[in-house]
């Protein structure tokens, strides 16, 4: 008897909130590959795993001492230079409750358990989408394209306490942080990340390429 093959349930819908943010003229100017990610949007609680590993990891002493001093909010930023060269993992897990998504990124090491960063984007603030950290700290993200490269970038930093959203003076705050997706055909695309103070330099910068995830 032969066994008839059961296809895997569709998770995903259309989603228009990264290309609401854009706008229809900047949308169109990403590569298709990257439209098709970023424009389809998982069921709650349903996930997407994207596998790859770090090609780049730069950091100088600021970068260093902020990386290490994060890890008291949850560790945000990579902190381990021993990561190159070692598997990396994305995982988007869309909110069954809100409307926003949880992100979880994992860095193998050279010894040790591989760090993990956890985080929650959210469609919602000044600039329309904004990134939480924990602890009440959080940034606000202008979208933009550049050079067909989806590209985030910090706008400025807050904390809320006891209901009030304080935004972190930029004197203190860790920099203008630039975060892209980049697309390499193939299907593969380079996350990239870099951090820069008007102080300090250039504090951190990381990149990684990843797989399309399997349908």
């Amino acid at each position: 008897m032969q066994l008839k093959r059961i296809p895997h349930p569709d998770l995903s819908c259309p989603d228009h909130r990264f290309s609401d943010l854009l706008g229809p003229e900047n949308w169109a100017r990403l590569p298709a590959a990257i439209r098709r990610r970023f424009g389809k949007r998982v069921r709650g609680g349903a996930s997407v795993a994207y596998q790859g590993v770090v090609t780049h990891m730069q950091m100088n002493g600021a970068g260093r001492l902020l990386a290490h001093a994060a890890r008291l909010i949850g560790a945000p930023l990579p902190y381990d230079l021993s990561c190159v060269g070692k598997p990396a993992v994305v995982i988007v897990t869309e909110d069954i409750a809100g409307t926003g998504q949880f992100w979880i990124r994992q860095y193998g090491r050279k010894s040790g358990f591989p760090q993990m960063i956890h985080s929650s984007k959210r469609f919602a603030g000044p600039s329309g989408l904004e990134e939480y950290i924990g602890f009440g700290i959080g940034m606000a993200l202008n979208v933009s394209v550049e050079n067909g490269a989806l590209l985030f970038k910090s706008d400025h930093y807050f904390v809320s306490v006891l209901g009030l959203r304080l935004r972190i003076p930029r004197l203190i705050a860790p920099g203008a942080l630039v975060i892209g997706h980049h697309d390499l055909g193939q299907g593969q695309f380079r996350f990239s990340m870099r951090l820069d103070h008007k102080v300090f330099g250039h504090v951190l910068s990381q990149d990684a390429v990843f797989k399309d995830a399997k349908e």
